[in-house]
């Protein structure tokens, strides 16, 4: 089975509002195992950078200046996602971001019945246990 494991960074939290994907990061699993296939991409959002977003990922205004647009990107994105299972730690917040850029580009958007969300994996497993990455590493000895 082909899955592929994502994330996502933004300037903010909220696409409505007019916030966009600076970045998306891809690894490949068939089987639970990690492939040498990747996806990886910064991208220009035509915006400015607020000083928030900025902190938590360190992505400035000039960095991703010369980047290109998601626009530019989008049809090799799809291409390597294709039709996997797409598991996010809070996936909820990444498609939002994924199907905003997607909806820019007059695309259709990714269904949600892909999306698997660690987080939500956690909350049955760990009911009132802390859920972030970390603690998630930490919970299971994984080495961040």
């Amino acid at each position: 089975m082909r899955e592929i494991i994502f994330d996502t960074e933004t300037t903010g939290l909220d696409p409505a509002k007019g916030d966009r994907m600076v970045e998306i990061g891809c690894i490949e699993m068939v089987n639970r195992v990690t492939t040498d296939r990747s996806f990886h991409c910064y991208f220009n959002p035509d915006r400015s950078m607020p000083a928030e977003a900025e902190a938590v990922h360190g992505l400035s205004e000039i960095f991703l200046a010369d980047k290109p647009r998601f626009s530019e990107k989008a049809d090799e994105l799809l291409a390597f996602l294709g039709d996997a299972p797409l598991v996010a730690h809070n996936a909820g917040f990444d498609f939002s971001f994924l199907n905003a850029e997607l909806a820019i580009c007059g695309m259709e958007p990714v269904c949600k019945s892909r999306m698997i969300d660690t987080v939500a994996l956690a909350r049955v497993r760990h009911p009132g246990a802390k859920l972030s990455l970390d603690a998630l590493c930490t919970r299971y000895g994984i080495d961040r």
